[in-house]
């Protein structure tokens, strides 16, 4: 018998002797016996009596919605741009803002819904055009490319089923980021944000996480002007073994009836981890991956990429060095249409290929240096800081030639815990000229930004 079934039929039985005067007989049954006010105390402390609260009610939907949480960003900027070749410099003044609201959980099922609206301020001395691609689409053309034109539009609108730890489904137009955004990201730099109408899968098992997305429209970050429709599928499988090492398995399939020069198949693996030597904690990563033409829509291809970068932090710095080969066959480059292109290759944003990619007809190889400090230092109005430093160098990949080089600084602080400041600036140096047989690398050009960004 159970104990706790046998504790219950003890203090049973000796109630129950109790009250017949079984226990009379004993020198000390006088004094044992207990009066009716105690009889009634030991009955109610019985565990089998013990009242059970019922469980909750489920939340109601109404419930749901308003247990949920407001989403409201904005974020305004200034951006200057001068490029060798153009008669004007580039200027632009806008505000991005974000409003929007998601439900708290009902039956595991979350809503969310978010609009954007990005405004110009002041004058448009700027030009929107899709890089690489004619014509101006505000007919700005003898202005430098800074692509915020004004917008508002309905940027998220999702449901999540989240029915355990180990499954998440998400359908509708979504933000979708994927590892460090190299082949799949937001382009959360510009004001426009990139998302997907889609439907994704992410499922787990002990030390295997798979995801899968399948994109059936993507916003760019033009408004509507610009947009893709899409048949393409995304998977990605990895298996972290141990901090030390994590593999990853991937493969983006991607298909756009409006934009057959941005469709191709990407076939690739990962190697990344982290550990400790001494006081120093390094990080790696290593990715090769293969890029062919997709369903029909371009001439044959096969272009392969291979990067990787080693990170080495101690205290309030990191240092990393980095190295990225796409390979380029002289017509067309190893590009990533979805990804956050802006975080690689300098953010100068100088490097242009066919469709408006970041790359190079030649191939592109780009070894850098990076320098993160976080200083200590702490105001009531200046705290969490971040500076960093960082140097590019280009080659050509299909002939070895030089063809540019890139400082790129950054200085980040909070003000508040909501409201955060940035300063950037970018300096793209072409070689003044290349060997012959070797693609002509873009111009040289300077940006700068500052900007300043709340949210709640």
């Amino acid at each position: 018998m159970k104990t706790k079934e046998l504790l219950t039929a003890g203090v049973a039985a000796i109630a129950l002797l109790t009250s017949t005067g079984a226990l009379a007989q004993s020198p000390q049954a006088e004094t044992a016996a207990a009066p009716a006010a105690d009889e009634a105390e030991a009955e109610e402390a019985t565990p089998s009596d013990i009242p059970v609260e019922p469980p909750a009610p489920p939340p109601t939907i109404s419930e749901a919605i308003g247990a949920g949480k407001l989403i409201l960003e904005a974020r305004a900027r200034y951006e200057a741009v001068d490029q060798v070749g153009l008669a004007n410099t580039g200027e632009a003044m806008t505000l991005r803002t974000r409003l929007g609201w998601e439900t708290g959980a009902w039956h595991d099922i979350k809503a969310l819904v978010e609009f954007e609206d990005v405004r110009q301020i002041g004058s448009e001395d700027f030009n929107v055009q899709v890089p690489g691609v004619a014509p101006s689409l505000n007919g700005k053309p003898t202005y430098p490319i800074i692509n915020d034109p004004d917008v508002t539009e309905l940027n998220r609108l999702q449901l999540t089923w989240s029915p355990g730890s180990d499954l998440q489904v998400v359908v509708g137009r979504q933000r979708v980021l994927l590892e460090d955004q190299r082949f799949v990201g937001n382009v959360g730099w510009r004001q426009d944000e990139q998302t997907f109408d889609a439907l994704r899968v992410d499922a787990a098992r002990g030390k295997l996480k798979a995801t899968y997305v399948y994109v059936t429209h993507v916003n760019r970050i033009l408004g509507e002007l610009r947009d893709w429709e899409s048949d393409s599928q995304l998977a990605n499988v990895t298996w972290s073994i141990a901090e030390p090492l994590k593999l990853q398995g991937f493969v983006y399939a991607l298909d756009f009836a409006n934009s057959p020069a941005n469709s191709n198949i990407t076939q690739g693996v990962k190697a990344s981890g982290k550990t400790w030597v001494g006081l120093v904690q390094l990080a790696y990563n290593a990715t090769w991956a293969r890029q062919s033409d997709y369903n029909g829509a371009t001439p044959d291809f096969d272009l392969d990429y291979a990067g990787g970068d080693v990170a080495g932090t101690f205290d309030i710095y990191t240092v990393r060095l980095s190295y990225e080969s796409l390979e380029g066959n002289g017509a067309r480059g190893f590009t990533t249409p979805l990804a956050t292109v802006h975080a690689f290759q300098g953010w100068a944003d100088a490097w242009v290929s066919p469709g408006g990619n970041k790359g190079f007809r030649d191939g592109l190889e780009d070894l850098n240096l990076t320098l993160v400090v976080k200083p200590r230092f702490k105001f009531k109005y200046l705290f969490n800081s971040e500076f960093t430093v960082r140097y590019h160098d280009f080659d050509d990949q299909l002939t070895g030639a030089d063809l540019a080089s890139e400082w790129n600084l950054q200085a980040t602080a909070a003000i508040t815990p909501k409201i955060s400041v940035l300063i950037k600036y970018a300096d793209f140096e072409r070689e003044t000229s290349v060997p012959l047989g070797t693609a002509a690398p873009p111009a040289s050009r300077t940006k700068g930004w500052i900007s300043l960004e709340y949210r709640f």
